[in-house]
């Protein structure tokens, strides 16, 4: 087992209006000594925008917008931003997180050069309804039961005049192109998939997904596996690039008669071919055992976004109980050796 120390709390909600219902599930990014870190703020009926505040390292918060970074202005994001991720690939900073209209969840992009203003790039995943998708993936193989139980929610809009689109959200670049072209995490539950195969954003075209679709197993790279994660899983923290292979910290679902526990899990995807999972941990990195994790807005969650490497220190940001952020630490080395003993 991987030692895991949760250092607690590292950021609550405030009394400004934006986020005086929780901050949660942080994206983080380290520049020198300093710390940026762009957070779900959760303000009244569940509006979400995001905020943002710098650490001293890791700990210690030496400032704090009193305003949103960054508000919704789109249709598309009209009643929230979500769960935000950030890399740097090459000079340029990629924000992703998930744009929520009132109805459809789906993964957006903003872009900087500074951290300070913003492009947004809008929802770069498929809009797709169900059936079209059920359609497209069923050319080639049978459609998983799980993928009709947890996304034939659209039945039950059908009278609904705005589009249902299937929902796609925990949208994650890795930090660096791999082969000269982009890739990203995206997850249509259960699974986790990933995307390959991209020179520039522009090439996620209509045509493109629709190929996807039709090789729609191909594109799958991590799928519910052990108990704890046997509901579904989804993607956590940018992939880390080790020596063993891409460091990915995920989070994973298994429903109780307490209802849903999320807990952040480990695995390695090839360092060439990050569509091949070579190793994976058989049991939780870390679950919800403490208070800040056990109760709050949503109970039983751990919830990891952000993560940032000090030495061999890796240290997890993750929201916990859909409330407030906390912070975990382990070593990179004995995490690593152990997801070695369980190779694929």
């Amino acid at each position: 087992m991987v030692e895991v120390n949760k250092l607690g709390i590292i950021l609550g909600k405030s009394d400004f209006d934006f986020e005086n219902e929780g901050v949660l599930n942080p994206g983080v990014i380290r520049e020198g000594e300093t710390t940026h870190m762009f957070y779900r703020a959760v303000a009244k009926n569940n509006y979400s925008s995001i905020g943002y505040c710098t650490l001293n390292g890791a700990h210690e918060v030496t400032s704090r917008n009193q305003t949103p970074l960054l508000s919704p202005m789109a249709d598309y994001e009209k009643h929230g931003m979500e769960d935000p991720r950030i890399v740097k690939i090459d000079d340029v900073y990629y924000l992703t997180y998930t744009a929520y209209d009132g109805l459809n969840a789906l993964g957006a992009l903003a872009t900087s050069t500074d951290l300070i203003s913003w492009e947004r790039h809008g929802i770069i995943v498929p809009l797709i309804t169900y059936n079209d998708f059920k359609t497209l993936i069923e050319t080639n193989s049978a459609i998983s039961e799980k993928y009709t139980r947890f996304n034939q929610y659209s039945k039950s809009h059908e009278s609904q005049e705005e589009p249902i689109f299937l929902w796609d959200k925990n949208l994650i670049f890795f930090p660096r192109k791999i082969n000269d072209k982009f890739c990203f995490l995206h997850r249509i539950k259960p699974d986790i998939q990933v995307v390959v195969s991209i020179e520039k954003l522009e090439d996620l075209t209509t045509e493109f997904w629709k190929a996807y679709f039709l090789a729609f197993n191909d594109h799958v790279v991590l799928s519910p596996k052990f108990e704890h994660e046997i509901s579904y899983v989804g993607g956590g923290c940018p992939p880390i690039e080790t020596a063993s292979g891409w460091l990915i910290i995920y989070h994973a679902v298994h429903d109780t008669l307490q209802g849903y526990v999320y807990s952040a899990c480990a695995a390695l995807l090839d360092i060439n071919d990050p569509n091949k999972e070579i190793a994976r941990l058989p049991y939780p990195l870390f679950f919800p055992q403490k208070s800040w994790e056990l109760k709050g807005e949503v109970n039983n969650v751990c919830f990891p976004t952000g993560a940032v490497l000090d030495l061999d220190t890796l240290l997890i940001f993750y929201g916990a109980a859909d409330e407030r952020i906390a912070l975990a630490t382990l070593s990179l080395e004995a995490l690593l050796a152990e997801l070695n003993n369980n190779r694929c």
